[in-house]
C-alpha cells in the first residue's frame, strides 16, 4: 500500500456533510437501538403485532428505520435522496424491495415496475444500474427443479420459459437505455439456473461492451471458482463479462437447510477463508479488466482499500468506469462519502416501496447489522464521533 492510495475511512466530516445534524443524530437513535440483538427481535415481532391489529405505527417506522435505510415509498419519492447522493458524487441503483406476490400475475408486476425503474432511470445520469432479483419473477420451485435436473411437467415448462422471457425484456429494455443491469445472487439450491440465465444473457446484450452483471456471493467456497469459470465461457462467446462481488447474504438459512437435508455446507468455513476469496476475485477482475468490469459491493473497508491498491499498482483510473464500489443506503458513509470525495465511482443501493411492504427488507438490515459482529456499533462510533466533533 503506497500513502498515495491510503484512504482515511475515519473522515467522518465527510462521511456525514451530507446529513444535519437532526439526521445524525435520528441515525444515532437507529444504531444504538441495533446494538441490541433483543431490542431488535421484539421491535420486530411488536411491529408485525401492531400492523396486524392495525395500530398506527406506520409513522413511526417511516421516520426511523425507512428513513434510515429506504429511499421513498415510490422511485419518483426516492429522487430527493438520489439528488442528495448525487450533490456528493454518489450514483444511486433504484432496488424495488417489496416481496411480490407469489403468482404469474405478481411475476408480471414486477416485469411492468422494472420497466418504468429503466425508463425513468434513462432520465437521470446519477442512475447508472439497475437490479433485479429473479425470485422475484417466477416460483424458485421450478427454479430448483430446473438446477437438480427433475423432469418438468408441461405447465412447469411454459412458467420456466416465462421467467426467462420476463428477465429478457427487463434486460432488454435497460440496455436499450444503455444502463447496466446486476441479477443479484440468490439461495444455492437454483443459483446455479441464475448463473446459466444470466451468461445467456451477457453473450446476448455484452457483444459492444458490459451491461449484463452477475452476483457471487464470495461466502460459498466455490463462488471464487465458479466466477473464472463464467468469465471463461462467456469469453470464450466474445462477450464482455461483468460481476458484482459480495460476501452474502443468506448464510444461517444455507447451513440450516445443508444441515438439515444432509450435504455439505456451502459456506466457507471462516470469515478469513471468505475475506481471501473476496480478495482474490477482486484481484482477478483486475487482472483481467479488458474483459471484465467489476461492482465491489461490500462494507468492508480493508477490501476497499484491497482494491484501490490494486487500481493504483495495474494503473487504472479512479474514474474508470469497469470499476465501481456499492454500499447499502444508510450504512458504511464512511466508505461511499470518502471513495467518492476522492473521485472513485461509487453507488449506493437505495431501496424503495411502499412502508408496510419493505418491512421484511427493513428487518433483514436491521438483523444483519446486530449478527454481523461489529457492523451496528462500528456505524454507531461513528455517528457518535461526527455528532462530537460538530458539538465542539
Amino acid at each position: 500500500m503506497s500513502e498515495k492510495s491510503k484512504i482515511n475511512f475515519e473522515d467522518t466530516a465527510t462521511a456525514f456533510a451530507h446529513k444535519s445534524t437532526k439526521e445524525l443524530k435520528k441515525s444515532h437513535f437507529v444504531f444504538s437501538t441495533m446494538n441490541y440483538p433483543w431490542m431488535v427481535k421484539a421491535g420486530t415481532f411488536f411491529t408485525n403485532s401492531a400492523l396486524k391489529l392495525h395500530l398506527p405505527v406506520k409513522g413511526l417506522i417511516k421516520k426511523t428505520l425507512f428513513d434510515q435505510f429506504c429511499g421513498g415509498e415510490s422511485f419518483e419519492g426516492s429522487e430527493p435522496r438520489m439528488i442528495q447522493l448525487a450533490e456528493s458524487k454518489v450514483k444511486t441503483i433504484l432496488d424495488y424491495s417489496v416481496e411480490g406476490e407469489a403468482s404469474e400475475e405478481g411475476y408480471d408486476e414486477a416485469v411492468d415496475e422494472a420497466v418504468r425503474v429503466a425508463i425513468y432511470a434513462k432520465q437521470h445520469k446519477s442512475i447508472p444500474f439497475c437490479v433485479i432479483k429473479v425470485s422475484g419473477l417466477g416460483s424458485t420451485k421450478i427454479l430448483e427443479k430446473v438446477q437438480k435436473k427433475e423432469k418438468l411437467s408441461e405447465s412447469e415448462n411454459l412458467k420456466f420459459d416465462r421467467i426467462k422471457q420476463r428477465l429478457d425484456t427487463i434486460v432488454g429494455r435497460a440496455v436499450e437505455n444503455d444502463l447496466k443491469f446486476m441479477i443479484d445472487a440468490e439461495e444455492s439450491w437454483y443459483q446455479d439456473v441464475i448463473d446459466d440465465m444470466t451468461y445467456d444473457l451477457m453473450i446476448k446484450y455484452n457483444q459492444e461492451k458490459p451491461y449484463v452483471y452477475n452476483t457471487y456471493q464470495l461466502y460459498r467456497h466455490e463462488a471464487f471458482e465458479k466466477m473464472k469459470a463464467g468469465y471463461e465461457f462467456v469469453a470464450r462467446n466474445g462477450a464482455f463479462f461483468a460481476a458484482k462481488l459480495v460476501r452474502g447474504a443468506y448464510m444461517e438459512k444455507e447451513r440450516a437447510r445443508s444441515e438439515e437435508k444432509g450435504y455439505q455446507d456451502p459456506i466457507q468455513p471462516t470469515k478469513e477463508a471468505t475475506d481471501k476469496d473476496y480478495n482474490l476475485g477482486l484481484t482477478f477482475a483486475v487482472e483481467h479488466l479488458d474483459e471484465f468490469s467489476l461492482c465491489a459491493g461490500t462494507h468492508n473497508e480493508s477490501s476497499c482499500q484491497y482494491l484501490i491498491d490494486l487500481m493504483h499498482q495495474h494503473k487504472i483510473n479512479k474514474d474508470d468506469e469497469r470499476v465501481y464500489f456499492a454500499q447499502l443506503l444508510g450504512m458504511s458513509d464512511n466508505i461511499s462519502f470518502k471513495l467518492s470525495d476522492q473521485g472513485y465511482n461509487v453507488a449506493k443501493y437505495v431501496p424503495y416501496g411502499p412502508v408496510e411492504k419493505v418491512l421484511p427488507y427493513l428487518f433483514r438490515r436491521a438483523d444483519e447489522n446486530t449478527s454481523i459482529a461489529g457492523q451496528s456499533s462500528r456505524e454507531f462510533m461513528l455517528v457518535k464521533k461526527e455528532l462530537k466533533r460538530r458539538k465542539s
